[in-house]
């Protein structure tokens, strides 16, 4: 018989925009075809912009410029097949693209209190919806906007603008072809709004006052270029013009006032577009004459033999006038008379004051000096020795606190280094409160004293306490230290402190810190010690102890940070305390080596592959193997959780291409693939089956086919497998012809066709959507023939 025409290709739906070429094409099985096409349902011959073309066993219809006209349902008849598709012609919204560039690159500007027009013709087939939207929300008419629109453009017209009308525009087109938005800006230039208040008064004296403001807060979309300042006398209707600023200056100062005087102030930004409205201020009165106020007391910065200087700070209160000067005065310790330092005032605030005498304690105080007078003096400064610091003895060493009760701190310390020719003679020791800043002499020691009982405190009371060693030349430099008298801390054994938040085991990725936190208590203080593996810690290592807790700190975990860490606490009682807590450095496994497959068995497949780097240091690492059957396939899992190199896959489908691929796994992720490039395939192989007839006497044992199990229906996702049988009966054996829309897919590559002892199947490869429809299955012998049909329905991978 003469085989059957069928389609290896079909008609594919496609859309096209108006104006772009389209074309159609099909491929059938025999070159002698004639095709004809068709229409809507109407037989084409000729069709203005439309080729016939026909070369091998393609069979083409081509569209040079598609038009309105070309839209429609194509139908492709020839021999036994028949095939139909659509053509979609879009004709969405379009604007010029000159017109379109120049309004989303360049803003469009606007003078306030005018009207602004903005127009954009489009073309596209109607009809077409025009939105405008600003700030995201749809513009509608008001009083001052109005939307228009007709066939071929739309309109935005704004009658009179202001500041607010300022923003992003959007315009949407909008048909059943697509939507085109146009986004543009609008910007409305008008003169600033008042500077920001309020106006605040800097410096008010008896010869000038100081004003300032803040910018506007809205420059009107120019820049401020200048600040205009105006004074008005209480009681006067005139404002008088006193200058102007630069935009970079929000202060004035004016020197046109008079003593005991009210006045009001008033401030105007000025731009390219205008004047602002003023900013006013509330009434300012001109000070009287006032003296400053009492500095703080001086500080002492260093001393010599017959020289001792110090430095102070401005007062706060600097009267009605500028400072010009200060007076500095001294008096020995223990005297009430204070005597001037120097015969005219010190501009500067350091003074060194010389002509003193060696050994002697002397206080310094300072007052400030206006146009008005002179101000109230500081208190004294503290009490400073002239003398000679190369010769005077050192600090006290290793001062501390040794005990303390509800009334009392003793006091321990060691000698201070020894100068040359200047032995020390005895010990001060004086103590402050932490709210004062007065010393007070507590006792005076002799030389072969390092330890000091200061009683009469009140319990829980903070202060500070300071050492100093005496000699020939002079008091050492003093140690100072803060106590608190209260009772000597209970003895607390040491204990950590573990909870929930505190874990034994802690896996860190490479390179993330690793910061371990652990509580404990314990009185007296603690000696914290921290080990890895039983030896010190690395250089990299961070350790801090302080308030009842210790942290060990790594910044960059590295592999070799692995391994068992331990907290000793000791309290030098020989009651020592551990805590343990493994740490495992991990990392995203590195990608398995090269893959290797071999066919150990028939119709099977032994994926091997080289190890991952990652396995000298991960114990948790296995591999997952995939599969797929086309280079642009999905890939599916054929094994997980394989902590050997090796896997093998059984059902292989001979003919099939297979690609294969290996991920290294472990508990933070995945690696990088290993593929292979090549695909693998296992060749069909043509069984011979014989079947030798058994002789039967008398009766005859041939039987019509009957299907034992019909076929089903099936819905499966695009792209992967459909697997169809079904079971039949006969005798002699059924021949089995498989049909699609009536289509013999005997010879068809695409589909693959076993008959197993009367089970038969039908694989179909890689499912698209031009696999739906009906499929039957035909069972013939010499007594007769029988048929089994299902529908097969294909839904997206979604």
């Amino acid at each position: 018989s003469v085989p059957r025409c069928y389609l290896n290709k079909q008609l594919a739906t496609m859309r096209v925009l108006k104006g772009d070429p389209a074309e159609l094409s099909c491929t059938v099985s025999k070159d002698n075809v004639t095709g004809t096409w068709f229409k809507d349902g109407l037989k084409l011959t000729s069709m203005d912009g439309v080729v016939f073309e026909k070369k091998g066993l393609v069979h083409k219809l081509i569209i040079n410029k598609a038009e309105d006209i070309h839209a429609g349902k194509y139908r492709f008849e020839g021999g036994d097949v028949k095939t139909e598709a659509s053509i979609f012609v879009e004709d969405p919204p379009q604007v010029d693209k000159v017109l379109l560039k120049n309004l989303t690159s360049v803003p469009v500007v606007a003078k306030a209190r005018e009207g602004v027009k903005l127009q954009i013709p489009f073309e596209g087939r109607g009809p077409i919806r025009a939105t405008w939207l600003k700030d995201r929300m749809e513009l509608g008419d008001d009083t001052r906007i109005r939307v228009d629109k007709t066939d071929t453009c739309t309109t935005l017209s704004i009658s009179s603008c202001d500041r607010r009308d300022c923003g992003d525009y959007k315009v949407r087109l909008k048909n059943d072809s697509g939507v085109l938005e146009i986004n543009l800006k609008l910007m409305v230039i008008d003169k600033p709004q008042p500077p920001a208040g309020p106006i605040k008064i800097v410096e008010s004296s008896v010869n000038n006052i100081t004003i300032q403001w803040k910018p506007p807060k809205d420059d009107g979309g120019k820049p401020v270029q200048r600040y205009l300042v105006e004074r008005q006398q209480v009681g006067r209707n005139d404002w008088e013009t006193l200058g102007e600023t630069p935009r970079s200056c929000t202060s004035f100062t004016t020197s046109k006032v008079e003593e005991e005087m009210s006045y009001y102030f008033r401030v105007r930004a000025t731009n390219a577009e205008g004047t602002s409205d003023a900013l006013e201020s509330g009434e300012v009165k001109v000070a009287g004459k006032a003296s400053p106020g009492a500095p703080d007391p001086p500080e002492i910065v260093s001393a010599s033999r017959d020289t001792i200087t110090i430095i102070w700070k401005a007062p706060c209160k600097t009267g009605t006038s500028q400072i010009m000067g200060y007076i500095v005065q001294k008096r020995k310790k223990g005297t009430v008379t204070w005597l001037p330092v120097t015969k005219v005032p010190v501009k500067d605030k350091k003074l060194k004051v010389t002509s003193l005498k060696k050994g002697v304690q002397y206080e310094f105080r300072v007052a400030a000096v206006n146009a008005a007078g002179t101000g109230q003096p500081s208190d004294p400064s503290e009490p400073a020795f002239a003398w000679d610091p190369t010769k005077s003895p050192g600090q006290v060493q290793d001062l501390k606190v040794s005990s303390s009760d509800s009334t009392s701190v003793t006091l321990t310390w060691n000698k201070p280094e020894v100068q040359d020719g200047n032995d020390v003679k005895g010990y001060e020791v004086e103590m402050r409160p932490c709210n004062s800043l007065s010393w007070t002499k507590c006792c005076t020691l002799p030389a072969e004293s390092t330890s000091c009982r200061v009683p009469g405190l009140q319990a829980r009371e903070k202060l500070l306490l300071r050492v100093r060693a005496l000699s020939d030349s002079g008091p050492g430099e003093a140690s100072e230290l803060e106590a608190c008298a209260e009772p000597a801390a209970p003895m607390v054994s040491p204990r950590f402190l573990i909870d929930d938040t505190v874990k034994r085991f802690l896996v860190i990725k490479a390179g993330n810190p690793i910061r371990v936190n652990i509580p404990f208590e314990g009185s007296p203080e603690l000696v914290v010690t921290w080990l890895k593996d039983g030896l010190p810690l690395p250089s990299r290592a961070a350790v801090s102890t302080e308030d009842g807790s210790t942290q060990l700190l790594l910044r960059a975990a590295e592999f070799s940070d692995s391994g068992t860490y331990t907290v000793e606490l000791g309290d030098g009682l020989r009651k020592r305390e551990t805590f343990s807590f493994q740490v495992q450095i991990t990392d995203i496994p590195q990608p398995p080596g090269a893959i290797r497959l071999e066919e150990n068995v028939p119709n099977t497949v032994t994926v091997t592959w080289d190890p991952s780097a990652s396995e000298q240091w991960e114990k948790n690492l296995y591999y997952t193997v995939l599969k797929r059957e086309s280079q642009k396939g999905l890939w599916h899992v054929l094994g997980d959780l394989i902590y050997n190199n090796k896997f093998t896959f059984t059902r292989v489908v001979p003919g099939r291409d297979y690609y294969f691929r290996v991920v290294a796994k472990n508990d933070l992720g995945a690696s990088d693939p290993s593929e292979t490039v090549q695909p693998w395939r296992i060749w069909k192989k043509k069984a011979e089956f014989r079947v030798k007839a058994q002789k039967y006497r008398g009766v005859n044992q041939n039987q019509p086919p009957r299907f034992l199990v019909p076929l089903k229906p099936h819905v499966v996702v695009t792209g992967s497998e459909c697997h169809m049988s079904c079971a039949v009966g006969g005798h002699p054996p059924p021949k089995i012809t498989w049909y699609k829309d009536s289509r013999d897919l005997s010879r068809d590559p695409n589909y693959f066709c076993t008959n197993d002892f009367g089970v038969c199947s039908l694989v179909v490869l890689g499912v698209t959507k031009q696999d739906e429809g009906e499929y039957m299955v035909e069972a013939s012998n010499e007594v007769g023939r029988a048929f089994s049909r299902a529908f097969l329905a294909i839904k997206g991978n979604s």
